[in-house]
């Protein structure tokens, strides 16, 4: 009987699962067909950025997340993927009006591949930039690991910036063409998605878990860590890397700048907030933390509510959005999902569960004023 009831449960589920990421690709068609009167130019411009967070998160989250290293190279394998990117899928006469101040050079100024092709190239440079990158650097644990990750981005952004005839200098590349749309973001996204959850699925998967509960245990039980981690630092590289190519291709125009060290914080900030070890978090994290960003920002203009007018006060939307992220960590200590996924079983429980932590929340308080 238990098992009748589990297996009607699960394909209801499943059912539930296909109809709603059927729907979801129906809309994001409709999105970039201009068949949503809400969607406009603007409006995709925010999707595509929701997706390639997404991407981003994903990445930093199989290390961060999964394996337990505290990682935060991720802005110099963007960086690596969207010069990547953009100067194959550059014409060469556009590239000779970009690089004005010095001639580009001749060998990369006549590589041209296709889109598809310039993001996997991307991907698979930067996966080959932390192979060796991670022979030094995963030695290392914790802060020690974190800040050395950190400063490798930054090198890489440095060689960036003073390579002119390669990469611009601090000029940057300019009339990227706008091949990423709402089919290859979305796209990628999702395939990066399954990737996450066949992968963490896995042996390796499981292994990466177990680095991060326990590296002693996990050694114990035959498992090399050296090796493992570096699985992890060099797939989670090629992830940014692809979610690098995408960003310059949606934004159209890049510099050195665009990929400082505070990136890498941004990419954490998703990480952290839809749970560390959950893919579901991740991905409703980066909708929800760029979308709130971007709404947001009619508080940096002034604004007039009922007698109160407020005048225009740059900066304000990230004070009142860091005030937002301080108020769902009080209710989601541990993110929107902690090392959970989504359920449908789950979703219908959330309103009870989140009446149960506002009645706990406001009786502890009541206890620590007693």
């Amino acid at each position: 009987m238990k098992n009748e009831i589990k297996g009607a449960r699960e394909k209801r589920e499943f059912v539930l699962s296909v109809i709603s990421l059927l729907l979801m690709a129906a809309l994001v068609a409709m999105a970039q067909f201009d068949l949503l009167p809400i969607v406009g130019k603007y409006e995709k411009q925010v999707l595509n950025l929701c997706a390639i967070y997404t991407i981003l998160g994903l990445s930093m989250n199989l290390v961060n997340g999964f394996t337990g290293l505290f990682s935060l190279g991720q802005a110099g394998f963007m960086a690596i993927g969207a010069y990547t990117t953009s100067l194959l899928i550059m014409a060469p006469e556009t590239k000779d009006r970009v690089f004005y101040l010095e001639p580009i050079h001749p060998f990369v100024g006549a590589l041209q591949a296709p889109f598809w092709v310039a993001l996997l190239l991307s991907g698979l440079l930067a996966a080959v930039v932390a192979f060796f990158i991670g022979f030094p650097v995963l030695r290392l644990r914790g802060d020690y690991l974190a800040i050395a990750t950190l400063g490798f981005a930054e090198i890489i952004r440095i060689i960036f910036l003073n390579t002119q005839t390669v990469t611009n200098g601090s000029m940057g590349i300019k009339a990227i063409p706008p091949t990423a749309n709402l089919f290859w973001c979305f796209g990628a996204a999702a395939l990066m998605v399954l990737f996450m959850l066949r992968l963490i699925h896995s042996t390796y998967g499981r292994a990466f878990k177990a680095i991060r509960d326990d590296e002693i245990a996990a050694e114990a039980m035959g498992i090399n860590l050296f090796r493992h981690k570096m699985y992890a630092f060099i797939l989670s590289a090629f992830m940014a890397g692809v979610g690098g190519g995408l960003m310059a291709s949606v934004v159209s125009a890049i510099t050195p700048n665009l990929f400082r060290f505070t990136l890498a914080y941004d990419i954490l900030l998703i990480v952290v907030l839809g749970g560390m070890g959950s893919i579901t978090g991740t991905v409703v994290a980066a909708f929800v933390i760029t979308i709130a960003k971007e709404w947001l920002r009619w508080l940096d203009a002034g604004f007039t509510a009922g007698p109160l007018k407020v005048p225009e006060i740059p900066g304000l939307r990230m004070v009142v959005f860091s005030v937002l992220l301080m108020c769902i960590i009080l209710f989601y200590r541990q993110g929107f999902f902690g090392s959970k996924e989504f359920s449908w079983k789950g979703l219908a429980a959330l309103p009870k569960n989140l009446g149960i932590k506002i009645r706990r929340l406001f009786s502890r308080d009541k206890k620590e004023a007693a």
